[in-house]
């Protein structure tokens, strides 16, 4: 049991953040690249990856894990891109160092679905049983050669007007 729900339920439910975190933050990514905010998705998506890190620490895992390291990590950059979009509004450095974390904290989502699609879905299971064979580590390469190239443009291309302090 977890926070009362069974562990099925509660895995179900983490799921289905992380998928909401990536869905979202593909559109907000889509977004960065047409220097458009999209301040509803950004939340959403803000939102969505906190929750995904939250929740991950409440599965029981003994010991440090680098499932746990990745939330921590994870977490500290959502701190940035919070603190750099919410409370500095984009001014100066801290559009880039937004774009930059919020773009960061999305690979790492992806990260973790390719590690668990490999781990449970049945038809990639065999092709990198231990996630060291080539299928695992191609598919590592490339989300991360994607997210550098478009996470460079997006740090290039977003350049909305400041955020009016309130």
């Amino acid at each position: 049991m977890i926070l009362g729900l069974s562990t099925q339920t509660f895995t179900l439910i983490h799921v289905i953040i992380s998928l909401l975190a990536i869905a979202s933050g593909i559109l907000v990514l889509t977004g960065m690249l047409r220097s458009n905010r999209m301040p509803g998705w950004t939340a959403l998506f803000l939102l969505t990856t906190v929750l995904t890190s939250v929740t991950g620490f409440l599965f029981p895992i003994r010991g440090f894990t680098p499932a746990l390291g990745t939330g921590i990590f994870s977490l500290a950059l959502l701190g940035l891109a919070l603190y750099g979009l919410y409370s500095k509004h984009l001014s100066g450095a801290w559009r880039w160092v937004y774009v930059t974390t919020a773009v960061a904290s999305l690979y790492l989502n992806v990260l973790v679905l390719i590690v668990q699609s490999f781990q449970k879905i049945p038809a990639l299971t065999p092709l990198a049983p231990t996630q060291s064979e080539p299928p695992f580590l191609i598919a590592q390469v490339i989300a991360l050669f994607v997210f550098v190239v478009l996470g460079t443009l997006a740090a290039i291309r977003f350049r909305p007007a400041a955020i009016a302090a309130d």
